[in-house]
């Protein structure tokens, strides 16, 4: 689902164990668990090479001559791995990269860090060193004078913290700090083959996780037992998992679940909605079944006006159309349909989609009112749920991207209720 960038995350927290001391001895989730040790890993493509992490850094420079930035800054997170290969979780400490228009790049991480981002490190840049008595935003100032474009606008990546900020217009009393957005997103909203390839690896170990854990389900299951086991397979399939949301019951009904605890009962919505890291790259998918009965006649209805919604969405997904007309496409047809209106239940309450890549939700959104237009490379998911509250939701979401010739699926959404993982 999401790529916490932290140390825990970083540096391996043992998931997968701590999970299996979890479950009760002989009960299925743990039988299941211990199967998923049995599932071959599949073949995943390469990482990011230093040669496309290179062409970034020349795409970032043009970017920024072209909208008058002078340089900017990204502290650790997705972006910092997305120019550097740095891959770092973010604390009080600031290890961040500083891109001039011109030359080349310098990282500023503290003294004690540096073998370790030394190490992690795939492109030229010099890397300065700060001792833990010392202001790291100095070497910041020091290095924008040394380039000259102190005085230029400094292009600050949106999701910089405030005090970074603040830190560096006290060193720089007369810095204009702008958004990166246009150098930022620029690069990263637009995926390439390489990207791309990894998406769909990290979209086909998450189906194939899928697979694996819903003929495995049980009654009286509850969304951790269920989760342990798409976590494992997951893993073994060669996927980074983090955990991910399963919903049962009235839970479906509430797009992030509930606190009520509950359990798995024939005739019951069951809702998975995971994902993974495949070098960095994300899959987000949801798949809603009902558990142990065939489906009443009202569920099956919402589940197939809600795939109904996701071929509408992806009608609306062409070239140069603004990215919001696509959620107005489907809040249209489930209008007519006697959901909303708007955003109102019963209907859906949230955006058809959000953009996705090296985080599970990225700009841009699939919302009404964003004007930005589709292109090729950008990716989004297309998740038009429709919930009842007080009973019960259903959610299907699949990732495409747009390419010159339209929308292209991830993973192809199911053809039925009766058939939820095909």
């Amino acid at each position: 689902m999401r790529l916490h960038m932290n140390r825990r995350a970083m540096m391996g927290a043992g998931a997968a164990a701590a999970a299996m001391g979890l479950l009760e001895r002989g009960s299925p989730a743990r039988a299941a668990v211990g199967e998923a040790g049995e599932l071959k890993p599949m073949t995943l493509p390469p990482p990011i090479s230093p040669a496309e992490r290179m062409r970034r850094m020349v795409q970032a420079r043009d970017l920024m001559r072209k909208h008058g930035i002078g340089s900017v800054f990204v502290e650790a997170g997705p972006s910092l791995d997305y120019f550097t290969g740095i891959q770092w979780w973010r604390s009080e400490r600031l290890t961040g990269v500083v891109i001039p228009a011109d030359g080349e790049p310098i990282v500023v991480t503290p003294f004690f860090e540096q073998p370790s981002i030394k190490e992690m490190l795939v492109v030229p840049a010099e890397i300065r060193t700060w001792q833990e008595d010392e202001e790291p935003l100095k070497l910041v100032a020091d290095f924008l004078k040394e380039r000259k474009v102190a005085g230029a606008p400094i292009g600050f990546e949106e999701t910089n913290r405030f005090f970074l900020r603040d830190r560096l217009q006290k060193q720089l009393p007369s810095a204009r700090i702008v958004s990166a957005n246009p150098v930022v997103r620029g690069c990263r909203m637009h995926k390439t083959p390489a990207e791309l390839a990894l998406m769909q690896a990290a979209a086909d170990v998450t189906i194939a996780a899928f697979r694996y854990t819903w003929p495995r389900v049980r009654e009286g299951m509850g969304p951790g037992e269920i989760d342990t086991i798409i976590g494992e397979a997951t893993r073994a399939l060669g996927g980074s998992y983090d955990g991910g949301l399963v919903l049962i019951g009235e839970g479906t009904a509430y797009p992030h679940g509930t606190r009520t605890p509950m359990r798995v009962a024939k005739g019951a919505n069951v809702l998975f909605d995971c994902g993974c890291d495949v070098h960095g790259y994300q899959s987000d998918i949801s798949r809603t079944f009902i558990f142990g009965a065939d489906p009443t006649a009202e569920q099956r209805k919402v589940w197939d006006q809600m795939r109904r919604g996701q071929d509408i969405a992806m009608k609306a997904a062409r070239i140069g159309a603004p990215a919001g007309s696509v959620d107005d496409a489907v809040r249209h047809a489930y209008e007519s349909w006697g959901y909303g209106p708007g955003y109102k239940l019963p209907g859906t309450s949230h955006r058809t989609g959000h953009g996705i890549g090296m985080e599970g939700h990225e700009p841009v959104n699939l919302v009404h009112g964003e004007m930005t237009p589709l292109s090729a490379g950008m990716c989004f998911s297309n998740e038009p749920g429709i919930y009842i509250p007080g009973k019960w939701g259903v959610r299907l979401e699949d990732c495409f991207h747009m390419t010159a010739s339209g929308p292209k699926w991830f993973t192809t959404p199911p053809p039925s209720i009766d058939r939820p993982f095909d």
